[in-house]
């Protein structure tokens, strides 16, 4: 039994995800949390599907014997905050940045961070055996908790330099995209000092104004409203606001993998540890190498790179920055977990000094190319992975196969692999000229479709 992918479980609400599997997740998670903890915390994003889930999640607790604290609408970091403040472990109701039709479930422990590979097992085995249900006098509780989102914002507010910020007197353009950070950053961003513009910032869960996920498609409006306003910065979140991406004073989208390079520049120290995916931007291997430090890949997804954070702090290698070029950004020394808005702050930080394209002018000489190779049919997926694995096998290139099939070829890199969230095979390229990123991620595509 496979429940949980590489972010949690995630599906369409009402086919592949229904209150129903929302009970039997609540009942397995409240197997393993059982005898440990006699309370639950349970958040959701905005999408219109996450009041009924939520509601079949706080029934399954309920029903083994947990209390619930209802947070509401919240991002993913703030309800990790709250349980590593409280103690407690959580649920929180999102599916990031997939589309709205969509729903899923994170599962996090009482120190605020997402569930190993390991506890998700755990969890799994659980679902497939009979739950124990409480007695009447023993059914759970739940109450709604209202302070939750403030408290968050208290704490990221606290953990970065505000004075530095408030000083620059930076103007931002927040897009929540709708979703939980519509809550929160705006506030946040006020409150570091900075005069703040918002586009897409009411909750809502058909998300009109753009799809959840803050790539350079979905934010033209965000672009234009930076350029027209001159503000130094634009801040776009996913749904639950557990990533951050950018744009630049000119209305020009940054990459994520040059972000991630900038910060990993400033965060640094020699000997230190990074933790990656396995797409890996070569910027970030420029940058490691640059200052003496050691970079781990990983599998993609951020139950593999928070898995690996734990591995290497056990081995006493201090892990200062770790992530992926989607934004999705943890500085382990404050908490493990990917924070959106604690990113956006940590980048502001940055960008007070030196405007956000000059920032990031040293990491520009890659060029990406992404394609998404939409499946039918389990058919279709597997006649997709054997084109490309026989492919790989044949070509002139160093081949990593730590998820997926990564090759380089010197002057560029492609890697193709399976989504653990979607019904798409994903391919990424970089090299040093667009026209020869676009060539190693067709070459790669025409594979894929060979045999299909």
């Amino acid at each position: 039994m496979h429940v949980f992918g590489s972010s949690g479980v995630r599906g369409v609400a009402g086919k592949e995800l229904t209150p129903r599997y929302v009970l039997q997740v609540a009942e397995g998670a409240g197997s393993v949390w059982a005898g440990e903890y006699g309370r639950v915390a349970v958040a959701r994003d905005t999408r219109i599907t996450g009041r009924t889930y939520v509601n079949a999640m706080t029934s399954g607790l309920t029903g083994t014997g947990f209390d619930v604290d209802r947070l509401g609408i919240a991002p993913m970091p703030a309800l990790q905050a709250y349980c590593d403040r409280e103690g407690v472990p959580g649920v929180m109701i999102t599916a990031s940045h997939n589309p709205p039709a969509y729903n899923g479930i994170k599962l996090v422990g009482d120190d605020g961070v997402e569930f190993s590979r390991e506890l998700l097992d755990r969890v799994e085995a659980a679902m497939a055996e009979d739950s124990t249900q409480a007695a009447w006098e023993q059914v759970g509780v739940d109450r709604d908790v209202e302070s939750a989102r403030q408290s968050y914002r208290e704490e990221v507010r606290e953990a970065v330099d505000r004075e530095r910020i408030a000083e620059a007197d930076l103007t931002v353009v927040v897009d929540p995209g709708h979703g939980a950070g519509s809550l929160t950053s705006p506030d946040l961003f006020r409150e570091l000092g900075c005069t703040v513009h918002t586009i897409n910032a009411q909750p809502d869960g058909h998300f009109p104004g753009r799809d959840p996920e803050p790539v350079e498609a979905n934010l033209g409006d965000l672009r234009a409203y930076v350029e027209s306003t001159d503000a130094d910065l634009g801040i776009a979140h996913d749904g639950d606001a557990d990533r951050a991406m950018f744009v630049d004073s000119e209305g020009e989208h940054v990459e994520g993998d040059e972000v991630l390079a900038a910060l990993a520049a400033a965060e640094l120290d020699p000997g230190e540890g990074v933790v990656s995916a396995v797409n890996a931007s070569q910027r970030l291997v420029d940058v490691v190498e640059d200052v003496g430090a050691d970079l781990s890949l990983t599998p993609i997804g951020s139950t593999h790179i928070v898995s690996r954070i734990h591995e290497l702090e056990a081995e006493g290698t201090h892990v200062s920055i770790a992530g992926e070029g989607n934004g999705g950004i943890l500085f382990p020394e404050y908490r493990i977990a990917r924070d959106g808005a604690y990113t956006a702050a940590r980048f502001c930080e940055l960008v007070a000094e030196t405007p956000a394209r000059e920032l990031v002018a040293p990491y520009a000489d890659y060029y990406n190319d992404r394609r998404n190779l939409h499946i039918e049919t389990e058919s279709e997926r597997e006649a997709m992975l054997a084109s490309i694995e026989a492919y790989a096998e044949t070509v002139d290139a160093d081949l990593d196969t730590t998820d997926g099939w990564r090759l380089d070829f010197g002057d560029g890199w492609v890697l193709a692999r399976p989504s653990g969230t979607e019904p798409l095979v994903r391919v990424y390229a970089e090299a040093r000229t667009p026209e020869r990123a676009a060539e190693l991620a067709e070459r790669m595509v025409e594979a894929a479709k060979a045999e299909v």
